[in-house]
Order: structure tokens, then sequence, then C-alpha cells
């Protein structure tokens, strides 16, 4: 889920930067300490929005930087059990399909993406469901949640797994043959009343 949030930081403003104005000179610092970077609370920081307040100026004997205090907003994404994401499939393996999830990659094990048997197309490089005949291939957009998150203290080491087992995941047009096929499914029971 992305999220913005306002934090404080003291920022430490080296003697180069001092000819810059002070407000550019720490947004500058905090982009370049926080942007692009996992935090094990707030998940990946994508970008720092903007400077709020800065207060103080001091400097630290032996030091020739001054250090403000600031108050910034930052936006970032961590990814929520349960959560319901739109994706597009960046790659299909042997073991499943890997999802962008903007700023991370998800996995969809084989198990995961219907409730058919499925298996890899190794020459068409994709996922193929054994009775529904579901193709599953880098580029389509699907709808999966969230059912695993393992945040580690960098982008790569961090792992979520994705399902799309349940009723209106996967591909749009997966759901429109399950709701056709459903349809068809009551008119003929109730026939037989």
């Amino acid at each position: 889920m992305y999220k913005v949030y306002t934090i404080s930081d003291s920022v430490r403003v080296p003697p180069e930067m001092f000819a810059m104005k002070r407000e550019d000179a720490i947004l500058q610092i905090l982009r370049e300490k926080y942007e692009r970077k996992m935090d094990t609370d707030l998940g990946v920081v994508l970008s720092i929005q903007g400077v709020r307040d800065v207060s103080g100026g001091y400097v630290v004997p032996g030091d020739g930087a001054a250090y403000y205090d600031a108050h910034f907003d930052l936006l970032s994404y961590y990814p929520e059990i349960n959560e319901v994401v739109e994706s597009e499939v960046t790659e299909t393996v042997e073991f499943g399909a890997f999802l962008s999830l903007g700023p991370l990659e998800g996995l969809v094990h084989l198990s995961q993406v219907t409730d058919d048997i499925v298996h890899f197309d190794r020459k068409a490089s994709q996922l193929v469901g054994k009775n529904t005949k579901r193709i599953l291939k880098k580029g389509d957009v699907v709808k999966a949640r969230i059912i695993t998150v393992s945040i580690k203290p960098t982008i790569l080491e961090t792992k979520v797994g994705l399902s799309m087992r349940t009723r209106g995941l996967g591909k749009d047009e997966w759901n429109k043959e399950t709701k056709g096929a459903s349809g068809r499914a009551e008119k003929s029971s109730s026939k037989k009343k």
C-alpha cells in the first residue's frame, strides 16, 4: 500500500553546500539518504515529497558542517497481507509468475495461479491450466492478493508472495468465463425443478 509519512530527522549539511539555499541543500541530502531504500518500518521509500519545516542550525565541534532539524514528507510502498493489487506479469518461469508491484516484484507460485493444475509451457514461455486451458504470460495484467511478506534490509532481499486463486482475481477474462459458467449452471439446475 502506498503511504505518505511525515518524518523528522537531523540533517548534516556539509560546507560545500553552504552556497545553496538551505531548503534545497536539505532536500538533496534527504533524497540521497532515503529514496530507493528499504526501511523495515516504512517499506520502500519512493520519494521525498518536500521539506515542511527546518529549524535549528548548530555546529558540532571538530565538524565544519551545519546541522538542522527537518520535518519532511515521504512517499513509500509497504506491501500488506491481504492487499489486492493489479499488476503486470514480468516473467513466467517453471515455478510460477513474477508480478511487478511498483518498486518490488512478487511471486505467484504455480499452486496459487488458479484452482486448476498449472504447468509451464517452455516453448511459449507461459503457464497453462490443465483443464481450463487458461494461459498466463509475460505482459498479462492480473489482480492478485498478497499472502506473504518478508521485509528485509534491501529491496532485492524482500520477498512478496501472491495468490490468484480467489474468485475475482487473475485475468479479467478468467472472471468473465467463471460468471458465464455459473450462470449456465444455475439455469440448468432451475429447469430440473
